[in-house]
């Protein structure tokens, strides 16, 4: 949540795709006194960030998305959100275009660990992240660090700043980031 808040503007107007309870966002209202609003599809959670005194949108953001001009927010965040919906490159262009910025967090699928436990075990890493069954979970879209990379040249995405973090979320991942960044943090932009 810090590096995200330190790449948000203060009194910007800011789009939380997935906003799950609003933390984050009650987080960047208090500290950069932001327009803050949030889009995710389950109750309990939007219930909670009203709860919070968070503008909150219970639906498809997509739809949502759709229902605003180009820019009308300086930033949007996708925050482990990516890995959990039907169409992820659907998503980032729409964010981009509604968007003068886009955040998007996510775990590394192919830290040492998980490849570890996959391979000793020939099956989906069960851990203190991914703690659910293949049959019960998310995410969907398990995404690594290259495939991101990838992702973002092929699509023309240009990458402002990146945040590599080891395991423990905290501590900057400076050797082969595919291999040993447990999260990354990306501050996207529209190539020119």
């Amino acid at each position: 949540m810090q590096i995200i808040s330190d790449w948000v503007e203060p009194r910007s107007r800011v789009l939380d795709l997935g906003c799950g309870r609003g933390v984050l966002l009650e987080s960047l209202v208090q500290s950069k006194d932001v327009f803050a609003v949030g889009v995710d599809m389950d109750f309990d959670k939007i219930s909670a960030c009203i709860r919070r005194g968070i503008t909150a949108y219970q639906g498809d953001m997509m739809g949502f998305m759709r229902a605003f001009p180009a820019g009308h927010f300086d930033r949007v965040i996708c925050s482990r959100t990516l890995e959990e919906v039907g169409d992820p490159a659907a998503i980032i262009a729409e964010a981009l275009r509604v968007g003068r910025a886009l955040t998007v967090g996510f775990v590394n699928y192919g830290y040492w660990k998980n490849r570890i436990d996959a391979f000793l075990h020939g099956r989906k890493p069960r851990n203190a992240v991914f703690t659910t069954e293949w049959f019960e979970s998310r995410p969907s879209n398990p995404v690594s660090v290259a495939d991101f990379e990838h992702f973002c040249a092929v699509k023309g995405i240009r990458p402002i700043r990146r945040a590599l973090l080891r395991g423990d979320w905290k501590t900057p991942c400076r050797l082969r980031a595919n291999v040993f960044a447990g999260y990354a943090l990306y501050d996207l932009a529209k190539a020119k």
